[in-house]
């Protein structure tokens, strides 16, 4: 399972990457594998405010569908057009072009309640 060190990690498998005043928001490497084939994303729509815990997007696979949390609270300033025609980008590329919104941060400090790599795979092998 590939953790990257300079992510934050949400318990329910998000991951949070700071850019100025946004972060962009996966799923983690864990999670995609879990699901198996990705093969269809609901996205959120850019402009609505979401509070950190919401359910904002849908990530369908093979198996099952799995609801997407906002790890923080903000603005969702941009989607990832590209997951609507090749969802499997999840599977492929889950820390790169994977990636499947961003949000314009309204409270730095809920970053601080975001799990640090090794803290999420302690929590990540727990489940499995």
């Amino acid at each position: 399972m590939k953790t990257p060190e300079e992510l934050r990690y949400a318990t329910s498998h998000e991951w949070v990457r700071r850019e100025d005043e946004a972060v962009t928001v996966g799923i983690t490497d864990f999670a995609q594998d879990q699901l198996g084939d990705v093969v269809f994303v609901e996205l959120p729509e850019s402009g609505r405010h979401v509070a950190k815990g919401d359910q904002v997007a849908v990530v369908e696979s093979v198996k099952t569908a799995s609801d997407i949390y906002a790890p923080v609270t903000g603005i969702i300033t941009d989607v990832n057009g590209a997951l609507e025609t090749t969802p499997e980008l999840i599977n492929d590329q889950p820390y790169a072009a994977g990636w499947l919104f961003r949000i314009e941060l309204e409270n730095d400090s809920e970053l601080n309640d975001l799990l640090d790599a090794d803290a999420y795979q302690k929590s990540a092998s727990e489940e499995s």
